[in-house]
């Protein structure tokens, strides 16, 4: 059974150097226990680690964890700020980092496309070369500097995206109103304020009609949904109740949730089981979150593996051989 990774992150060097000289809102510095972060206005959300940086690394760590494919993405705060030649620019090095990582390790390598999303028509550019490069999906935070995925501005990428056949990993970052919700201590962000990005932006796609504009997209709801899973019956009395929930889509949001994908970086198998309840087994594929500071291949591949044997193959990577073409 081939254990394939759908939630991994790499960085490169040049992408913190920007950060570190150019960030704007974004910066890098210690925080609380000797580690560095990236913060937004001072609030920290992502920490670094030494794997983030060493594919060599990663290699060994995988043999260990007895994963046998990562496919990599970028992680918060991507490529979005900067302006347009710095968000481009950032683009183009990491997914021209992960070309050279995939040919040094053709059977262990895969990637998620980085794109300047606030800039379309480079970002269907930079999509389009991914593409040809060898992108088998396509990362995007859950909001893009601000902005809702469902923007009517990004509809260009989403065509393009839909029309490629790439899936999609849709990953929180710094939540909006992180400032009102004083995220600044105890590492909120991380803890509590990525699960209501990555929930906010799923249940605008399911109200705004958005899923039902793009049905073939493929999108990856990361961190097993945020919390939507364990939401599933509050949207639906909502929407079965309160007419504004059904102004945009006629479906009901449990049935839109049978129909998007969702990892499997949670940390007690209940909260797993629940996702799988919700989504469907057919739908998940393991994933890990490494090499955050709270990433865990072993540990969500145990998860995985104390499933009922035909979820956990399935999980373990017959889902995901499915789902991207690519691979």
């Amino acid at each position: 059974m081939t254990v394939i990774d759908v939630h991994t992150h790499q960085l490169h060097p040049d992408w913190l150097a920007e950060i570190e000289q150019n960030g704007g809102h974004y910066s890098a510095k210690t925080v609380i226990g000797g580690q560095r972060a990236v913060h937004l206005d001072g609030a920290p959300f992502m920490t670094l680690t030494d794997p983030m940086f060493d594919i060599d690394m990663r290699i060994r760590d995988m043999n260990d964890a007895k994963v046998d494919v990562s496919i990599l993405s970028l992680t918060a705060p991507s490529v979005y700020w900067g302006g347009e030649e710095v968000s481009a620019r950032l683009a183009r090095v990491m997914n021209d980092h992960w070309v050279e990582a995939q040919t040094a390790h053709p059977d262990r390598l895969r990637w998620f496309a980085t794109l300047p999303w606030q800039y379309p028509s480079k970002a269907v550019e930079e999509l389009k070369r991914a593409d040809k490069n060898g992108a088998i999906g396509v990362f995007v935070s859950a909001n893009v500097a601000g902005r809702h995925l469902t923007d009517p501005g990004f509809d260009p990428i989403w065509t393009e995206i839909e029309k490629l056949g790439l899936p999609v990993l849709v990953h929180p970052t710094v939540p909006l109103g992180m400032n009102e919700m004083d995220m600044r201590r105890y590492n909120l962000v991380a803890s509590v304020g990525f699960m209501f990005d990555t929930t906010l932006a799923f249940t605008r796609m399911i109200l705004d009609g958005f899923l039902e504009r793009h049905p073939k997209l493929k999108l990856i709801a990361c961190h097993a949904g945020g919390t939507l899973p364990y939401l599933a019956g509050r949207l639906d009395i909502c929407f079965d109740n309160m007419p504004a929930c059904r102004e945009n889509t006629s479906l009901r949001p449990s049935d839109h949730l049978r129909n998007i994908y969702y990892d499997t970086v949670t940390f007690t198998q209940e909260a797993l089981e629940t996702c799988i309840a919700v989504g469907g087994f057919e739908n998940v594929m393991y994933g890990s979150d490494y090499p955050h500071n709270i990433g865990d291949m072993t540990g969500c591949l145990g998860r995985v593996d104390n499933l009922p044997e035909t979820q956990k193959i399935a999980i373990r990577g017959k889902n995901a051989m499915r789902i991207f073409s690519k691979l």
